[in-house]
């Protein structure tokens, strides 16, 4: 791999090795993200599983059938950016339960972002596997510290959905999104919900502290956005470096750069 392309892969590490969205929401609410996570109230483990699942479904649709096949260059990042903060604000002001509205909102918006920078990457978002790609990211950077041992790191991530997302790109490419309530749909939305939901239990649970409140409810969806915009671009500039240097190599590479990092 040439001098320039490692220091792309080293970017990419980088991003999705260590994602800053615990530490700048827990500065932000002035406490630890696990305190406030353990005082959201009765059934807010329930709600959140609901609307971080109903959030992957509504993406996955459009990632399957409406997403903007045209490549447009460099991604709009701040358009994406301003349309989100826009619904964290609603979802603030209403607290917990505005999340059921504001997040399929926010998750399609991101959706749009994501998409945009996997097309500035070179992906062809005409093809299943890239708009499977864009949903993917909702199920890199959660945080270490819940995830299981064996399923960290960003190549550990990716290794756990391959099965779920080959079965439901074959499914989709045979029988288009039709079948919503398909076993192999309904297990891709699930297991990427898995992971999602454990960023919307910290962005809700910093949203439910009391100072928070809409204007919070905003910054921590700017937050939330910048936290997978990162994400999109460390893992569609891997993908782009796997399509020409080939899978084995970039991984060797990525996990030795991780190492020494």
């Amino acid at each position: 791999m040439n001098g320039l392309d490692l220091k792309r892969l080293e970017e990419a590490v980088k991003l999705l090795e260590n994602p800053g969205w615990i530490a700048k929401i827990t500065k932000m609410i002035g406490m630890p993200i696990d305190w406030a996570i353990k005082k959201l109230p009765k059934g807010a483990s329930s709600m959140i599983t609901k609307a971080t699942e109903k959030a992957i479904t509504k993406a996955l649709v459009v990632a399957v059938s409406t997403m903007d096949r045209k490549y447009r260059g460099k991604p709009f990042k701040w358009s994406h950016r301003f349309a989100v903060v826009t619904s964290g604000g609603a979802g603030g002001f209403f607290g917990l339960p505005g999340l059921a509205i504001e997040l399929p909102i926010s998750t399609v918006i991101m959706l749009r972002s994501i998409a945009d920078t996997a097309r500035s990457e070179g992906e062809n978002i005409g093809n299943i596997d890239a708009q499977l790609a864009c949903v993917q990211v909702f199920a890199l950077g959660g945080s270490k510290r819940i995830d299981d041992a064996s399923e960290t790191g960003y190549y550990a991530a990716r290794i756990a959905l391959t099965r779920t997302l080959t079965e439901a790109g074959e499914f989709i490419a045979e029988k288009g999104f039709v079948e919503e309530g398909a076993p192999v749909i309904v297990r891709l939305i699930a297991r990427i919900a898995s992971r999602f939901g454990v960023v919307i239990s910290e962005k809700a649970a910093a949203e439910a502290v009391p100072i928070v409140g809409a204007a919070g409810g905003a910054t921590i969806n700017l937050l939330f956005i910048n936290h997978f915009q990162s994400m999109a671009r460390g893992h569609f500039i891997v993908r782009s470096l796997e399509r020409h240097w080939g899978e084995e190599v970039v991984k060797k590479e990525y996990e030795r750069i991780a190492k020494e990092k």
